[in-house]
C-alpha cells in the first residue's frame, strides 16, 4: 500500500495470483500473543495463533555481526518515531528514548544498541517450519504528464466525487467503469503503458515523472471494492504465456505482442484502484508511507502479518536474492503490511522505486529465516 495501509503483496507473480490490497484504513491492531514477563522483560518463548517465537543468542542469528547497520538506522529511527505515539502489547518508548545516545555514524554503537536493548527471537510458522516465503515489492516510477498527450493517453483516477458521500459497495467492474463514463473528469495523471498503469494499481502507489522533470508521488486513495482477479492467471488459464513468463515483465511483452487483447486482459481483474496527489513537500528519495505511517526505506522495510509481530518492530531477515544463491541478511524493519502477507515466516521486502527495483522485485521468491527483536 502503499499509502495509510499497505497494497503490496508479494513478487509480481505471486502479486498478480494472490490478493491485491489491505483497506485503506489504518491497519488493524492484532493480538501477536506476546506478553512481558513478571519482571517486565519479555518471556523466552511465546505463541500467537500462527507462529511460536523463542528467545536466541546474538551469536544464533546468521549474518547479524556481518549486517552494516549504518543503512538500517535511520529506518528504525522512522519506526520510532511512529512508535512512540502508539500503545499495545509492546513498550519501545524505552528503547527509542535510548536512540539519543547513540552515534548514528557507528556501526559498531548502533550495533551494541540493539543488543544491549533487544532480545532476538527465531520465529516458526505455526506447523513448526523456521522457513517461509520472502517476496519483493517496489515503488513503480514512470514518465507520465497532468494532461492528455499524444504520448501519454492511458489515465489515472482520483477517487470519484460522486462516491465519496456515498460508496458503491461493491462498484462497477473495471470494465463498467471504463465503458460508462463514470470517471470522465476524475484523471490525475496521464501514463504511456497501460500494463504500467495496472502495475502501478497493484503496487499502490507510485511517481510520475512530468514533462518538467518533476516528480508526481501518487498514493493510494481507495477502491470500487471489487474482488482482485490475477491477470497473470488469466494468460496462464489460456496458455498465452508458460509460468516463467508470469512476471510484470512477461505481461508486459506479452501485451507488445497483442495489443489489439490489452483490455480484455486487464478487464479479467474486476477492482480498480484509485490515487490521490501525495504533498510535493515528501522527499522525492524517500519511500512511499506505509502502514505504519512512515515512509519506507529501500531494502531495510518489509510488510508482515500483524498476527504475527507488532507493526514497526526491526526484524532480522536470513533469505537470498532473486534467481541466486546470494546471501541476502539484513536488519529491516516491519513498517508495512497487506492481505497476501500471511504467516509468522513471511515477509514482502521493499526493494525501492523505479524500474531496477521492479525488475528485482519481480522476481524475488525465495525462502527465508526471520528473527523477532522485542525490547528487553
Amino acid at each position: 500500500m502503499i499509502s495509510k495501509c499497505k497494497l503490496f503483496p508479494a513478487s509480481v507473480f505471486a502479486i498478480l495470483i494472490a490478493a491485491l490490497i489491505a483497506g485503506c484504513s489504518t491497519p488493524p491492531t492484532r493480538g501477536t500473543g506476546y506478553r512481558s514477563g513478571g519482571s517486565g522483560g519479555p518471556p523466552s518463548t511465546y505463541s500467537s495463533s500462527i507462529a511460536t517465537f523463542s528467545a536466541v543468542s546474538w551469536q544464533a542469528v546468521p549474518g547479524w555481526q556481518e549486517d552494516d547497520l549504518l543503512q538500517a538506522w535511520p529506518a528504525w529511527l522512522r519506526s520510532c518515531d511512529a512508535l512512540r505515539k502508539r500503545g499495545g502489547e509492546v513498550n519501545w518508548r524505552q528503547a527509542c528514548s535510548q536512540t539519543t545516545n547513540v552515534a548514528s555514524r557507528d556501526t559498531r554503537a548502533i550495533r551494541q544498541y540493539f543488543e544491549s536493548n533487544f532480545q532476538a527471537y527465531e520465529i516458526r510458522n505455526s506447523a513448526g517450519s523456521e522457513t517461509g516465503l520472502i517476496t519483493g515489492y517496489y515503488e513503480p516510477l514512470m514518465e507520465g504528464s497532468q494532461t492528455r498527450t499524444s504520448t501519454y493517453t492511458v489515465p489515472l483516477y482520483a477517487y470519484p466525487n460522486a462516491w465519496k458521500k456515498s460508496r458503491p459497495n461493491p462498484g462497477p467492474t473495471r470494465a463498467e467503469l471504463m465503458s460508462s463514463g463514470i470517471l470522465q473528469g476524475s484523471e490525475i495523471a496521464w501514463v504511456q503503458d497501460p500494463v504500467a498503469a495496472a502495475s502501478l494499481q497493484i503496487q499502490g502507489s507510485g511517481k510520475i515523472r512530468l514533462p518538467d522533470g518533476r516528480i508526481m508521488r501518487l498514493g493510494f486513495a481507495g477502491t470500487n471494492e471489487q474482488p482482485f482477479k490475477s491477470s497473470a492467471q488469466w494468460l496462464l488459464d489460456r496458455k498465452e504465456i508458460t509460468r516463467s513468463e508470469a512476471t510484470m515483465q512477461g505481461i508486459s511483452q506479452w501485451a507488445k505482442r497483442n495489443p489489439d487483447r490489452v483490455n480484455e486482459m486487464l478487464n479479467a481483474n474486476p477492482r480498480f484502484v484509485f490515487f490521490k496527489e501525495l504533498p510535493s513537500s515528501m522527499d522525492e528519495n524517500l519511500g512511499p508511507i506505509g502502514a505504519l505511517g512512515v515512509p519506507l526505506t529501500s531494502e531495510r522495510s518489509i510488510a508482515v502479518d500483524l498476527q504475527a509481530m507488532p507493526l514497526g518492530a526491526p526484524v532480522f531477515l536470513s533469505t537470498t536474492k532473486p534467481l541466486s544463491n546470494q546471501t541476502l541478511q539484513k536488519l529491516v524493519m516491519a513498517q508495512d503490511t497487506g492481505k497476501a502477507i500471511v504467516g509468522g515466516v513471511r515477509a514482502d521486502y521493499y526493494w525501492g522505486s523505479g524500474e531496477s527495483a521492479g525488475e528485482i522485485a519481480g522476481r524475488m521468491k525465495q525462502n527465508g529465516k526471520m528473527w523477532l527483536l522485542l525490547p528487553r
